[in-house]
């Protein structure tokens, strides 16, 4: 295979999960040999052998490692060392069998498999601590390990959390450093409802196995507990790293659609971001509502929009967090490496540490992914920001848990498929992948404590959080549009247009920081139960929209929840009519405040059913930018209203064939088809499951 010539500009490159410990000794020269041949850069390794690094207590059997590292240096490969622990051994749980979680029911997660551990744990921490001090002794200043991922998929199989254990006793300790007093506890809970009232701290357990609903503000409370347990954890790991093992970069490779933590606290301290994409059991086994009826259309390339969101969430995880781009993090590693280094990368990039390549094992349903399928995902991956794809994973598993999961080999080393796809993807030419920025003018704004109130009181059985986020993602995908995905309290600066799909928390802060950016020219569009909640979970006394009620200049009227089958009618000026499904809620408007020249005014209005000419859709202009609010859950008018708010601020909108999508970065627009059959648009034959590059001008602004 070709491979990026040396001193070319900086651009996407490959790089590969390996397990030397899975197989016989005689294949590690091999194998790493082969990876360069296949055009590979990195190779990640060791985050589930802690039982071979350590097989009895504080007896370390280096050997093994040390001789792995040198096979892969001897051909040029940067290593990405991990933590194992997200594995702790045998010996260990035994030992200390206080360290295994609890589950929701009350049960004791066994050894057996993995993530089998407690963050709040006291023993578990030294644990851990111990071990990455160890690794990173030896391994630390080794020249061919160019970065560190800490753990493996903090939160996976439900393990963000643990309701008895250490948790358990860690979780009034920190509730009395957050209240202070049991009144105010109390008073924040609500807990005089269903005479919930506690006099002393000690009564207070996980909010698990009562006899009806949960309190929703003893839930968020927990869950803002167990988050601060994974920052904690991995902060103790992060620390040890920067001592021992300067210059090299920090990451953690993140999950699908993970809500066990906060994510943007937890990847603070990190250099970059990454996450593993499996995008087939994604649409099976992640997708939100909503999805269902895509997914034996896009069954064997997952769908366009569930992998596009994840990776602008990751690209936007750290925005305006890293001082140091990740690239740089590992400069002089790379200036000392063994002969045929690769390439140092430049720019500040997320990376995908997990790609799948091939038919994965955990899902409902496991096909084999279309041809071009791995090709299109990473042709993807990159124009969303990723400067490095990982494939998961070298040789298919031979044994345990994953046997069923595909390799970039298969189980008798010979070459899968999708080997050869990233063969012909290399020969091709990775400099086709420039690295640069990704050119958004439109933020879509995510907040986790958002995430866990909306969706422990849905009050509806076919929505939650993330199905009501991707309706305004989707929609503003299918339009042709790049998207950052960041944080409800980032720095909104440079963006046209802030869309807050579901931000159900809104503070006095954030209500600030919104409110000054509108000012300042940024219109932001919000979604249905907008600032219904304070942060302790309450409705605001004064209805929603609590302290945005000035900025929207409206207040709730009403909602309703509607099954599947009911609808409520929205009209518009010009008599168009849409349909809500789900959820529609309307407004009355308000006069504006003294000073205020300027009132909200609807739309759209419903048409029919219990909110008949209520306001379903409002606007106001405030200072030079403007808010628009949408109440009612329907594709179409969002589509609608986004388009009309896009045109109004002259970002460039295109109406995309379902199974279309375009992506832009470093001047580069990438035309994807990923149906299984081609697509006829504008003059041109888009093959079935295939991407294209183009430059800008060439192609999308042009035909806008």
């Amino acid at each position: 295979m070709t491979q990026p010539e040396s001193g070319s500009a900086p651009h996407l490159l490959l790089a590969t999960c390996d397990y030397p410990e899975h197989v016989p000794r005689d294949r590690w020269e091999p194998y790493a040999r082969q990876q360069r041949e296949l055009g590979l850069r990195f190779v990640r390794i060791a985050e589930f052998a802690w039982s071979r690094m350590e097989p009895q207590p504080e007896q370390y059997d280096w050997t093994w490692l040390d001789e792995a590292i040198a096979a892969y240096a001897a051909e040029g490969l940067g290593v990405v060392l991990c933590t194992p622990t997200a594995t702790p051994p045998a010996w260990l749980i035994r030992a200390h069998p206080e360290i295994l979680p609890f589950d929701e029911q009350g049960r004791v997660r066994e050894f057996g498999s993995r993530r089998h551990y407690d963050f709040a744990s006291p023993v578990y921490r030294q644990h851990s601590q111990r071990i990455t001090r160890a690794m990173a002794e030896r391994y630390g200043q080794h020249p061919a390990v160019v970065g560190w991922q800490t753990d493996n998929e903090f939160a996976c199989h439900d393990t963000g959390r643990s309701y008895g254990g250490a948790s358990a006793a860690a979780f009034p300790g920190w509730l009395e450093r957050k209240y202070g007093t049991l009144d105010a506890l109390n008073g924040a809970w609500g807990n005089v409802f269903w005479s919930m009232e506690y006099t002393d701290w000690a009564q207070i357990r996980p909010p698990n196995l009562t006899v009806t609903e949960l309190n929703p503000s003893h839930v968020v409370d927990f869950y803002r507990f167990a988050s601060d347990m994974v920052a904690e954890f991995q902060a103790e790991q992060v620390a040890i790293l920067r001592e021992l093992s300067p210059g090299r970069f920090v990451t953690h490779n993140f999950m699908i659609f993970e809500k066990g933590f906060d994510h943007y606290a937890v990847a603070k301290g990190l250099d970059f971001v990454t996450w593993d994409n499996y995008p087939t059991g994604m649409l099976e086994f992640f997708a939100p509502p909503g999805f269902d009826g895509h997914k034996v259309t896009y069954a064997r390339t997952g769908h366009p929009d569930l992998i596009g969101f994840n990776h602008d969430l990751y690209r936007g995880m750290l925005r305006g967090s890293v001082e140091r781009g990740a690239w740089e993090v590992g400069k002089d590693v790379f200036e000392s490496s063994p002969p045929n280094p690769p390439p140092t990368p430049h720019d500040p990039g997320f990376w995908v540490m997990e790609q799948q390549c091939g038919q994965v094992n955990w899902a409902p349903h496991n096909p084999l992914p279309a041809d071009g399928a791995v090709q299109l995902w990473t042709a993807q991956a990159w124009a969303h920001g990723a400067d490095v794809v990982s494939y998961f994973r070298w040789r298919a598993a031979t044994m345990a848990q994953e046997v069923m999961h595909s390799g970039l080999l298969r189980h008798d080393e010979t070459p899968d498929r999708g080997s050869a796809e990233v063969g012909a993807l290399v020969d091709a030419g990775l400099n086709r992948f420039p690295l640069g920025p990704v050119p958004a003018r439109v933020a879509l704004l995510h907040d986790y404590d958002s995430l866990w109130f909306y969706d422990q009181q849905k009050h509806s059985a076919s929505l939650n959080y993330w199905a009501q986020v991707m309706a305004y993602y989707s929609a503003l995908r299918s339009l042709g549009v790049d998207v950052d995905v960041i944080s409800a309290d980032a720095d909104l600066t440079g963006y046209a247009l802030v869309v807050a799909p579901a931000i159900t928390l809104v503070d006095t802060d954030r209500a600030a920081r919104w409110t000054a950016a509108v000012h300042r020219g940024v219109h932001l569009l919000c979604g249905p139960r907008t600032a219904f909640r304070t942060p302790g979970g309450e409705t605001w006394a004064e209805g929603q929209f609590g302290p945005l009620t000035a900025l929207v200049g409206a207040k709730l009227g009403q909602y309703d929840s509607m099954r599947p089958g009911l609808s409520q009618g929205i009209r518009d000026a010009q008599g168009q009519l849409f349909e809500a499904q789900y959820w529609a809620e309307s407004y009355r408007l308000s006069a504006p405040d003294a000073g205020e020249n300027n009132a909200a005014e609807a739309l759209y209005h419903y048409a029919g059913g219990p909110l008949d000419g209520q306001a379903a859709v409002i606007r106001r202009t405030a200072g030079q930018g403007e808010v628009t609010v949408i109440g009612a859950h329907g594709p179409d008018l969002i589509r609608t209203v986004l388009e009309d708010v896009l045109a109004g601020l002259n970002v460039p909108t295109t109406r995309l064939p379902d199974g279309v999508r375009f992506s832009r970065r470093a001047g580069q627009t990438l035309v994807q088809n990923w149906l299984p059959t081609p697509v006829e648009w504008r003059g041109k034959t888009l093959a079935p499951v295939s991407f294209e590059i183009v430059g800008l001008t060439e192609s999308v602004q042009g035909e806008q």
